[in-house]
């Protein structure tokens, strides 16, 4: 049996580059860990922008539970890129690119520029 494909998430944050890095190594001598994008708007939303994983749920159309496993899974590549001097990879998939979209947000609401 097949794993069930991933439900498109709405990710608001945008991207400044595509990688983040030790300072002073070059790209070609560190490892790499590949952090998704909806993973970077669950750090982002929960962490920096004290939202509850419910509320980061609505903003990006999937449970609370989901926020709660994508959420273990950035900080976990997170400290591990921090505490052994490896790069942070940018990935863009499952994310729905309508970042302004009328029905992003429910109610009505609208977050962001």
């Amino acid at each position: 049996m097949s794993p069930r494909h991933r439900k498109p998430r709405r990710c608001g944050c945008k991207f400044k580059g595509s990688a983040f890095k030790p300072a002073g190594i070059p790209m070609t001598k560190v490892g790499k860990i590949a952090i998704r994008r909806d993973e970077l708007e669950a750090l982002k939303l929960c962490d920096l922008d004290g939202l509850t994983q419910e509320e980061a749920g609505t903003r990006m159309g999937v449970s609370r539970g989901t926020v709660q496993r994508i959420l273990a899974g950035a900080r976990k590549k997170t400290a591990e890129a921090l505490s052994q001097c490896k790069a942070i990879v940018l990935e863009e998939v499952i994310c729905k690119e309508e970042v302004h979209d009328e029905n992003m947000f429910p109610r009505g609401k609208r977050f962001g520029p």
